[in-house]
């Protein structure tokens, strides 16, 4: 009989839906069903994590190998959720009913939580994430002897609260996406070692044109790319600055491509220089990263980096912030990557990438034999199996 495994995430990706962690634990999922497991992915029926409104049908589908549920969120008083996350946000201490109200106001399923309730015996494991939701924190919290939390940890306000750091210390274990992330759970809860693995996500290799992406829109000069959503937390308004910046100082007519959803806040000086692809097909993805001179990653608050990979396997090396730890270690690990602590580095940097297309060049060609050999399918999968054994145990609970 085959070993059956619980997957909680808000939202489903691929229907509506971007993110890094639900793309992220999609595919651990569907990869866990391919090696034998029997999975059902419990998630919402939101497809926005602004509004969390109910925009897809509930009830249960057979899809990419394993069983989808969709639950229905539970009403949220908005405003509530906004004040206390203001709070939060500007360093304030709240109660922790507060934090209990905010995260029961972000996203929440009640319907969701009744499963779990009536088959969790069922289940060797559940696996939850990201940690900074309600829904995430309430199924750990029900369920923690039961709960790898695949958490996607970032250094912020909000992994200092109180709730948080109870439920790291509850859960049977954690799945981290790099060695950055298990060391900040170290740093932020004292997370033991021993309860912790680093799995992370496997990428498929692929080819891509380098030239299809500037030929099918008239693009005639070089470009760097940004991918993903745009929003100051992201960092993609700092990249608006720089490149304005650039420019100016520089008079190179280089431009800004975007793919990813949201709005971009740009000075108007520089739109004339921006190409916003929208959404995408992944296949024209690839190729806006083969093309560009490089891929430009500004986040600080990144457990993964997963469109990082994905520039490094289109061979394009990467531009990061230094502040960001996961991103830096990764373009080091690679050897396919600069990171920048203000505008003079990135200019100097972004010089060099333009002006030397044959250091350019064996960056790139390091990120792409780097992804192919660290996050091949086979490896993650041979890495989440060897971590489902060894912080479940069977007829056990937990790796403590």
């Amino acid at each position: 009989m085959a070993e059956r495994l619980a997957f909680v995430s808000p939202r489903y990706a691929g229907e509506g839906a971007v993110g890094g962690a639900e793309t992220l634990l999609k595919n651990l999922a569907i990869h866990a069903a391919r090696m034998g497991c029997e999975v059902d992915f419990l998630t919402t029926c939101a497809q926005s994590h602004y509004t969390w409104e109910n925009t897809l049908k509930p009830g249960a589908h057979e899809m990419d190998g394993m069983t989808v549920r969709f639950f229905p969120v539970d009403a949220r008083d908005e405003g509530t959720f906004l004040r206390i996350q203001q709070q939060i946000d500007h360093g304030v201490k709240v109660p922790e009913a507060d934090e209990a109200l905010w995260l029961r106001n972000g996203v929440h399923s009640s319907a969701m939580l009744e499963h779990l309730a009536a088959n969790a015996a069922g289940y060797r494991a559940i696996l939850a994430g990201p940690y900074l939701f309600g829904l995430t924190v309430a199924a750990a919290s029900a369920h923690p002897d039961k709960t790898l939390l695949v958490p996607c940890l970032h250094d912020e306000v909000f992994a200092r609260l109180g709730t948080v750091r109870r439920m790291f210390g509850a859960v049977a274990g954690c799945l981290f996406n790099s060695e950055a992330e298990r060391e900040l759970a170290g740093e932020l809860y004292g997370f033991p070692e021993a309860r912790g693995r680093v799995v992370g996500m496997g990428l498929d290799p692929f080819a891509a044109d380098r030239g299809a992406f500037a030929a099918r829109h008239g693009i005639g000069a070089p470009y760097v790319l940004y991918s993903g959503r745009r929003e100051p937390l992201k960092g993609t308004p700092l990249i608006c600055d720089y490149m304005l910046t650039f420019r100016e100082r520089t008079g190179r007519d280089i431009r800004v491509v975007f793919t990813g959803s949201g709005a971009i806040e740009a000075p108007d000086a520089l739109w004339p220089a921006i190409f916003d692809a929208g959404f995408v097909s992944e296949e024209e993805k690839h190729e806006a990263m083969a093309g560009a001179v490089a891929f430009i990653h500004p986040s600080v608050n990144e457990s993964f980096g997963i469109v990082l990979l994905e520039s490094f396997l289109a061979g394009t090396p990467a531009l990061v912030h230094a502040k960001s730890r996961v991103l830096v270690a990764q373009c080091r690990a690679a050897r396919a990557g600069l990171w920048f602590r203000h505008y003079p580095d990135f200019e100097a940097e972004l010089l060099r990438l333009l002006d030397d297309p044959a250091a350019r060049a064996a960056l790139g060609e390091n990120g792409r034999r780097y992804v192919e050999r660290e996050y091949a399918w086979p490896t993650i999968e041979r890495k989440l199996s060897e971590a489902i054994g060894a912080l479940m145990p069977r007829g056990g609970a937990g790796g403590r």
